[in-house]
């Protein structure tokens, strides 16, 4: 999120494209022939970009990742994402530039997902300073952010109906909360805080707020100090299963806007959503580096 709240981006790579109705119709058995940088940039002239490719477009090595024409590269204690991605539609365009991602401090923390470890969070760094440089007018900017993952042996809907995630600048640090519910019925509930130098306490969880609707009609909600109403101040992502904003809470007495993320599985599992996905998710299977 830039320091002035008007523009924000996303960057997910993907080994195994988890929304990817290719790699779903695929049986999701190899996901090295399934990857992906999807890049979103929000705010004005906002693009979004999510090109499925196959194998001959990944190679990896411990500092490096190059997802075809992009890559992500640990320097000097900065994640440098090169982006050189096609925006889909409804805006076409070309989305290029450079994005570093400099942690405060980097945790040594885990949450899994599910009983059996299958599914897991790895907040790598809750806070951390963003420079923005891509080659769009106004598409250069400093802000925060943060860089997290999820790791997972099995589909999320497989095991997952719904979740929502939240992150929050808060007391000099990133306070986090995961939500969700299972299909076997169980629940997960966790909030955690992470202080300046990174280091992770578990938190008394602050009640749920609902939150209106997205576009979509997604339900959504958060957490937030009782008597507090959060609610959204950017829309971001807006798909029939998925949403993402910006969202105003109040926590320990502190006002605050993050980073705010609902996801409906149930509608993702619908035969209906992966062939309007594939509209906005193309796939090139035969893309190859250059000599």
């Amino acid at each position: 999120m830039s320091d002035c709240g008007t523009r924000a981006l996303s960057v997910i790579g993907f080994i195994g494209s988890v929304f990817s109705p290719w790699y779903a119709w695929s049986g999701r058995r190899d996901p090295e022939n399934h990857v992906c940088l999807n890049v979103a940039t929000y705010g004005p002239g906002g693009r979004f970009a999510m090109t499925d490719r196959g194998r001959a477009a990944l190679r990896q090595d411990p500092r490096r990742i190059d997802i075809g024409p992009s890559s992500m590269t640990w320097e000097r204690g900065a994640l440098v994402i090169d982006v050189n991605e096609i925006g889909g539609p409804p805006l076409f365009g070309r989305i290029r530039g450079r994005i570093r991602v400099t942690p405060g401090a980097i945790t040594g923390v885990e949450l899994p997902l599910t009983q059996d470890g299958a599914h897991v969070w790895r907040p790598f760094a809750p806070s951390a300073r963003v420079a923005c440089t891509l080659e769009a007018p106004g598409w250069q900017w400093r802000g925060h952010g943060y860089f997290d993952a999820n790791f997972g042996t099995r589909a999320l809907e497989a095991d997952f109906d719904r979740w929502t995630w939240g992150r929050f600048p808060a007391m000099g640090g990133a306070t986090c909360f995961y939500d969700a519910r299972r299909r076997d019925g169980s629940t997960l509930a966790a909030g955690f805080h992470f202080d300046a130098g990174g280091r992770a306490h578990a938190i008394a969880l602050p009640p749920q707020h609902r939150i209106r609707r997205s576009l979509w009609a997604v339900r959504r909600e958060t957490r937030g100090d009782a008597g507090s109403a959060p609610r959204q101040v950017m829309g971001m992502l807006d798909a029939p299963f998925y949403t993402r904003s910006m969202v105003q809470t109040v926590l320990d007495g502190e006002r605050t806007v993050g980073v705010h993320e609902a996801l409906d599985l149930r509608r993702f599992r619908s035969r209906l959503v992966k062939p309007m996905l594939a509209c906005r998710v193309p796939r090139r299977a035969g893309w190859t580096f250059g000599l």
